[in-house]
């Protein structure tokens, strides 16, 4: 178990693993979640023994996003559409304070502040989901989602915004905008077209106060 200090307050960190892949839970604490289509990556992908976690991950988000083959679902509006409702939904629900999302066409990024167990908050949206696109699809008896995904808990201002502006320049990184703010599917549009997200853009509290880690 890791422990986060903040002004005086420890926050508990809970781990627990899906398959291969540990996950960390911190309800109070920003985190970053990928998750991306079932299928999307070559089965057995092997990245270097020697890369970091972060380093896998970049390299992992750099072969979705330039992926042409493969399902790319999550580029048809009418299914982007859903899961971005999805991803606000449980925003105005209270599972999360959301901060930052983008919906790719084979993956979603998002940054948020759990108020609720990790396991919930993923759950939640992908059984969903995918559920109403394989509808859409008209597929039957076929994975939607990976059932792996990514997190990584944010540890400071500075890293907070760096994940932030990441989630925001994936769609201009990839080739599908010019700007982050010209991209449909993404917390980067103006305000105006922005309903019942009230805590964009990113003004957590978090942001204010300084966390130390603690091994």
């Amino acid at each position: 178990m890791r422990i986060f200090r903040q002004r005086g307050t420890l926050w508990y960190v809970s781990a627990f693993h899906i398959r291969r892949l540990p996950h960390y839970s911190c309800i109070g604490q920003p985190i970053f979640l990928t998750w991306r289509l079932s299928g999307s990556l070559p089965v057995n992908r092997a990245f270097p023994a020697e890369s970091t976690a972060g380093k896998s991950f970049v390299a992992m988000d750099r072969l979705l996003d330039t992926a042409r083959r493969g399902p790319l679902y999550l580029g048809l509006p009418g299914i982007a559409a859903l899961v971005e409702g999805a991803i606000r939904y449980r925003d105005t629900a209270g599972l999360y304070r959301l901060h930052a999302y983008v919906v790719m066409p084979n993956h979603v990024h998002m940054l948020v502040t759990p108020h609720t167990g990790i396991s919930a908050i993923m759950q939640s949206p992908k059984r969903y989901t995918a559920r109403q696109a394989n509808l859409v699809l008209a597929r039957t008896g076929q994975a939607f989602w990976q059932e792996e995904s990514y997190d990584r808990l944010v540890r400071n201002r500075n890293e907070f915004e760096r994940i932030s502006a990441y989630i925001e320049r994936n769609p201009v990184t990839a080739g599908l905008a010019p700007s982050p703010e010209e991209f449909r599917w993404s917390s980067a549009r103006p305000i105006g077209n922005r309903p019942q997200i009230s805590n964009l853009p990113h003004n957590s509290e978090f942001l204010s106060q300084e966390t130390d880690v603690i091994f």
